[in-house]
């Protein structure tokens, strides 16, 4: 099954895919998929969920979120329920203070996978139900209240989420928003700005600050967030898209392509070519 509203005019986008066999989201260079935030619900059994390459586990009853630009597919879609909407039907980052999703449910390095108990089972069904009729009904107030069915489950989630990964200490006063904010500002500008410095001056906070605050939640330090966003999008760059080495390096903010397959071998253990023509061959050999 898959269900959705698109308006024409304005682009905007939201639909419900369930039980769908061919479901997932890939990339290259002759096909690029359609920009969707994707929420996916594992229904059934155990399986596995391939996001940019990498295998990853997604229990049972278990909530996935994934940004625009990812691609993605599982081992058995069909028991997959999935949410995915546009920036056109809802701007996530500009209505930020609705949701306070944004660089914690949606743009972070990491990739939640938020556990359901029996209570919020039930809630996540009753809501597909709902978006299931409300998408099967055209009537002139169809869009307005899927916006708010949409709001709600992004609301839910987070709040599963940050009850699932945050520490009481890092949701006090504003630090759990500080963190989010440099999130945020990672995902809008790696391409262009590589140091803690500046994020910390754009937040008005020194980088030990930031590093105190990341402490709190995160194994991670500020550093290692901004360096492993460059790597996702480098990764990205070279497996899916036909940009040349020189090209991608000046994209994602370095001076010199040197500087580049430097900081890609450190991490990977493979020059950037190296990586591309490894991908080549793995993709033959499926």
């Amino acid at each position: 099954m898959k269900l959705s509203l698109k308006d024409i005019k304005t682009g905007a986008d939201i639909c419900l895919v369930s039980g769908e066999a061919g479901f997932c989201r890939l990339y290259d260079s002759r096909n690029i998929a359609p920009k969707y935030f994707t929420i996916a619900w594992n229904r059934g059994e155990h399986q596995t969920v391939t996001i940019e390459g990498t295998d990853y586990d997604f229990p049972p009853d278990t909530l996935l979120t994934l940004l625009f630009n990812q691609s993605f597919s599982f081992t058995d879609a069909t028991q997959v329920t999935a949410w995915q909407f546009n920036r056109e039907f809802y701007c996530i980052i500009d209505n930020d203070a609705e949701v306070s999703c944004v660089g914690f449910l949606f743009g972070t390095t990491e990739h939640l996978f938020v556990n359901l108990d029996t209570d919020a089972l039930q809630k996540i069904a009753l809501l597909a139900e709902m978006f299931t009729h409300e998408l099967r009904t055209k009537d002139i107030v169809q869009h307005e209240l899927l916006l708010a069915l949409l709001k709600r489950l992004i609301i839910f989630i987070t709040r599963l989420a940050r009850n699932e990964y945050v520490p009481a200490e890092a949701l006090r006063d504003d630090r759990f928003d500080t963190i989010r904010k440099f999130n945020l500002l990672v995902e809008g500008e790696y391409c262009r700005e590589h140091s803690v410095s500046y994020y910390a001056a754009r937040l008005n906070k020194s980088p030990k600050t930031l590093a105190n605050l990341f402490a709190l939640y995160n194994h991670k330090t500020p550093l290692q967030v901004i360096q492993e966003r460059i790597l996702i999008e480098a990764k990205r760059l070279l497996h899916h898209t036909g940009q040349s080495i020189k090209q991608i390096t000046f994209q994602l903010g370095f001076e010199e392509p040197p500087h580049f397959s430097n900081f890609f071998k450190k991490y990977t253990s493979l020059s950037p070519l190296d990586f591309r023509n490894h991908q080549k061959i793995a993709e033959k050999g499926n």
